[in-house]
This record gives C-alpha cells, structure tokens and sequence, in this order.
C-alpha cells in the first residue's frame, strides 16, 4: 500500500475512530511486546506504542512503565490520557513517519517521555 493510503488509514483510525482489528494485533504486534518493554525501560521512556497496517487493517499497542498493555481502541484511548491536551497535535505530526515506516514494511515505534524536565 502507498505511504499517502497509509497516512489517510491512520488518520481515518487514530484521529476518527476507526476499527482496529485484534488479530493484526496479535498477529503482528503481541510477540515484540517484552523487546519493545525492554527498550522503554534502557531509554527511560515513560510508555511505548506501536501501530502496524496489513491489508488495509490497523493494529496498535501501548505499553506504559509498569508494563500495562493496552491493545487497539484502548491503546487510542490510553494515548489521548497521556496526552490530554496534544493527542490530535501528537498524531497529526507523527502520521507522516509511521506511514513511512509502515509503507517500507516497518512497525512504527515510538517511544514517549512526557517529563520535560528530565
């Protein structure tokens, strides 16, 4: 799929609701779930999410600290709370990169530190 159908899969998803499916999750998502925990904690990220797209499908996964996982309209939901006021400003600017990355075959990850002053 193109990078431009990729981005308007993503914005339609993250930014409108749209329908994630479970099995792109775990199909895709669920075995890196430990590698993807071990980076937040060497990088001292405050949480970690990845999206993925297959086939016009999308996936996520959010993992915070303590290592919770949110999966799909959870991990949307999750996301939106730790970013309560520049959740739309956030995806809006990081729809580009993912579909990069997803357009060359690539889970996008994306590690997060909300504390400014660290």
């Amino acid at each position: 799929m193109s990078k431009k159908k990729i981005a308007n899969l993503l914005r339609k998803t993250l930014l409108q609701g749209g329908k994630m499916e479970r099995a792109l999750y775990e199909y895709e998502l669920e075995e890196h779930i430990d590698y993807w925990y071990e980076g937040l904690k060497a990088d001292r990220d405050e949480f970690v999410f990845a999206v993925t797209e297959n086939s016009g499908d999308v996936a996520m996964v959010l993992i915070t600290a303590d290592k919770t996982v949110y999966i799909n309209e959870d991990a949307t939901e999750q996301l939106a709370k730790e970013w309560p006021i520049a959740y739309k400003t956030n995806i809006k600017r990081l729809i580009p990169m993912m579909a990069e990355d997803l357009a060359n075959n690539i889970i996008s990850v994306n590690g997060v530190k909300t504390d400014t002053s660290a």
